[in-house]
C-alpha cells in the first residue's frame, strides 16, 4: 500500500512537467505550458518501493485547452538505463530526493498496468492512502500477457505512446491526449478527469493491442 504524504515537493510536479511536456512529440501546446492538475489515479507497487501515478493535466496555453495523461513513477534512486526517461528530480519533504520518470519506460509501472488489465491489481485514489478508486474501470484482457517486465520497448509519436512489454507480447497503447469516449475494441482502462467548465469527462487511458 502506497502512503500519501501531506508534504511538499521542490520543484513541484507541475513545474517538472512544464519543462518536460514541450519535448514530447504528442504535445500540442505552446513552449510554456499553463498546467492544471485535473485528475488521475494510482497503482501500488507490490514491493512498496516505486510510487506510481497516472496524472491528468490540462494545458491552457494553446487556442483550446488540452488534457494530457502522464504516467509517472517516483523512485528513491536512479533507474538503471533510463536516463532518457527522467523527467527530473525533486526534494520530497518526507522521503528526500526522488527521481521522477516517464512511467511508460519503467518496468514496474508497465507490469502493474498489465496486472490491472488482468484483474490482479486495484486502482487507488490519487491523493488518499489505502483508498480504492471505483471510478477507474477495466475491460479485462485474457491470459498470456507477461507478468514480469525487464525492459519495455517504448515508441513515442505524435499520436501517443506504444509500449511493447516483452518480445512477442501484445503492445500497450498509452493515450496521451485524452478525449471523451471509448471504443469497443480490446482490453482497456478508462477513467475520469475534470473539464475546464467543471464538468467531468471519461476516456481511455490504456488499450492492449492484440
Amino acid at each position: 500500500m502506497a502512503v500519501i504524504h501531506r508534504t511538499t515537493m521542490e520543484p513541484g510536479k507541475l513545474e517538472l512537467l512544464g519543462a518536460w511536456l514541450p519535448t514530447r512529440p504528442w504535445y500540442t501546446g505552446a513552449a510554456e505550458p499553463e498546467l492544471d492538475r485535473v485528475g488521475g489515479f494510482r497503482l501500488d507497487d507490490p514491493r512498496g518501493e516505486v510510487g506510481m501515478e497516472f496524472m491528468v493535466v490540462t494545458d491552457a496555453s494553446g487556442d483550446l485547452p488540452v488534457s494530457y495523461h502522464v504516467p509517472l513513477t517516483y523512485r528513491g534512486a536512479p533507474l538503471d538505463g533510463a536516463g532518457h526517461a527522467l523527467i527530473g528530480t525533486s526534494e520530497h519533504g518526507v522521503l528526500g530526493r526522488r527521481w521522477v520518470y516517464d512511467g511508460t519506460h519503467d518496468p514496474v509501472l508497465v507490469a502493474q498496468v498489465l496486472a490491472l488489465l488482468r484483474g490482479e491489481a486495484e486502482p487507488q485514489a490519487q491523493s488518499v492512502s489505502d483508498a480504492p478508486d471505483p471510478t477507474v474501470t477495466v475491460r479485462p484482457a485474457g491470459d498470456g500477457h507477461p507478468a514480469v517486465i525487464a525492459s519495455p520497448t517504448v515508441q513515442d509519436t505524435e499520436h501517443g505512446t506504444r509500449v511493447v512489454p516483452a518480445p512477442g507480447a501484445a503492445a500497450l497503447s498509452v493515450s496521451r491526449v485524452l478525449r471523451p469516449g471509448s471504443t469497443d475494441e480490446g482490453a482497456q482502462v478508462t477513467a475520469p478527469w475534470r473539464l475546464p467548465d467543471g464538468d467531468e469527462a471519461r476516456g481511455v487511458f490504456f488499450t492492449l493491442l492484440g
